[in-house]
């Protein structure tokens, strides 16, 4: 079992409920970010769950030059801001290079590393300092190419820069053959020895990287009837939060849609995987 993260605004890990950070792939506008957040906001309310909502501000590792980013660093951290402000929920969102980390510490109780980017030595510095200072909590996405294992290193990195910095790490998949990622489940509980709670990011753990037929593999795939399978199989291998990403029409989202699921489908999904979370940690072999 990991250790109990008791953040004032997020709780996750130990003996907690299942943690969901959820939302949006990226930001579209504000009103789509306050629709989806206000459904996720009631439904983990009703469940006694801790959620934070997610969106992007900017998607700067997309496959082609011509597809969507967002609204960007400034436009993006006002609208987040503004749904931190009416919700009254705790915002995650990621970013992609160290002169923006103050900034985004400064609006998101969760702050990001991207998974191509977990290993930059600069960016990790400088997020853990920006996050430390701020009060807020790190997430880390453990990179395709990476073992459950080495993110020690970045885990050690962080605490070098902010002793006392709350981490939580995420499994995404690990690149494995042409177009497709895989988990590894007991991937899991070897992050959580490092000391860290740890989520899955069911949502990325399906895309089919560079395969979207629609593009000619312009943009990436994505398999989100696979979701709710990923999704089910960490929480029962004991990860303490889930990572989902929703929307209103997926076929229409600016930004991997193919991966994300409707948010008709979320109270159902999160509801099963609160009584999954709730049923292993109260197996022995889990504790």
């Amino acid at each position: 079992m990991s250790p109990a993260l008791n953040h004032p605004r997020f709780k996750i890990g130990g003996a907690h409920p299942l943690a969901v950070i959820a939302g949006l792939n990226v930001l579209e506008d504000i009103d789509l970010a306050l629709d989806i957040g206000t459904e996720l906001k009631s439904i983990c309310a009703e469940l006694g769950l801790s959620y934070a909502f997610k969106a992007s501000f900017d998607k700067a590792n997309r496959s082609s030059i011509k597809s969507f980013r967002g609204p960007g660093l400034d436009a993006g951290l006002e609208i987040l801001a503004k749904v931190k402000a009416e919700l009254d929920v705790p915002i995650c969102t990621d970013l992609h290079a160290p002169e923006q980390a103050v900034a985004v510490a400064a609006v998101a109780d969760i702050v990001q590393l991207p998974a191509f980017l977990c290993r930059q030595t600069d960016l990790v510095v400088a997020t853990a300092e920006a996050v430390g200072t701020a009060g807020g909590i790190l997430h880390v996405k453990k990179a395709q190419f990476l073992a459950p294992l080495d993110v020690h290193n970045i885990i050690t990195k962080a605490r070098e820069a902010a002793p006392d910095l709350p981490i939580v790490m995420c499994e995404r998949g690990s690149s494995f053959g042409y177009n497709n990622l895989v988990v590894d489940m007991l991937g899991i509980g070897l992050m959580q020895s490092l000391g860290v709670p740890v989520t899955i990011d069911a949502t990325h753990a399906v895309q089919l990287p560079g395969a979207d037929p629609r593009t000619q593999g312009a943009s990436t795939g994505g398999r989100r009837e696979g979701v709710p399978v990923i999704a089910r199989a960490a929480v029962a291998a004991g990860a303490d939060g889930v990572f989902l990403e929703f929307h209103r029409d997926p076929d229409a989202a600016l930004c991997d849609g193919p991966s994300c699921l409707p948010i008709t489908l979320a109270r159902g999904l999160i509801t099963q995987l609160k009584a999954l979370r709730d049923c292993v940690s109260s197996t022995p072999a889990h504790r």
